[in-house]
């Protein structure tokens, strides 16, 4: 997969969040997508540090022009309970990341083809080829719409 973001210093795909690991420039990186996919519970998190990054995600993705996210947060096949999934799912029901999304969905109401996963497409045509990921539901990932610039500013 590649990239959805370039540096603009030396043109080199880099992640969103971070300086670029070719030239360590900090500008905010070029957009080639609208849509980003974030893997937040890469290096095992606690439920408390995934909700941080998540927001210092949320407010990088909307400074950059991002617009949907594919957040992947598991579904607890570890046998631990999916602790990340349950404080993220919690903390977008009580309204934690309201300043920055829209609307979210969950991978178990996103299966080809139901009424979730249409409206999707409706809002957002670009997240077709992601959403093949969610063919009989994903409860390892989330669908977050971000809401525009002058609601967030």
């Amino acid at each position: 997969m590649t990239s959805a973001f370039e540096c603009p210093e030396c043109g080199n795909p880099r992640p969103m969040v971070g300086s670029c690991p070719y030239c360590n420039s900090n500008l905010l990186p070029l957009l080639h997508e609208d849509t980003a996919v974030f893997n937040l519970k890469q290096g095992s998190p606690t439920v408390e540090e995934a909700v941080d990054r998540l927001t210092h995600y949320l407010r990088r993705a909307s400074e950059v022009g991002i617009k949907a996210i594919i957040l992947i947060h598991g579904y607890g096949s570890s046998g631990e309970g999916g602790r990340i999934k349950s404080g993220v799912h919690q903390a977008l029901e009580n309204n934690y990341f309201s300043d920055r999304v829209d609307e979210y969905y969950f991978g178990e109401q996103v299966a080809f083809g139901g009424e979730a996963y249409h409206r999707l497409l409706r809002r957002r045509p670009s997240l077709k080829s992601h959403l093949k990921h969610f063919k009989e539901g994903n409860a390892g990932m989330t669908v977050l719409l971000l809401g525009n610039e002058s609601r967030i500013a």
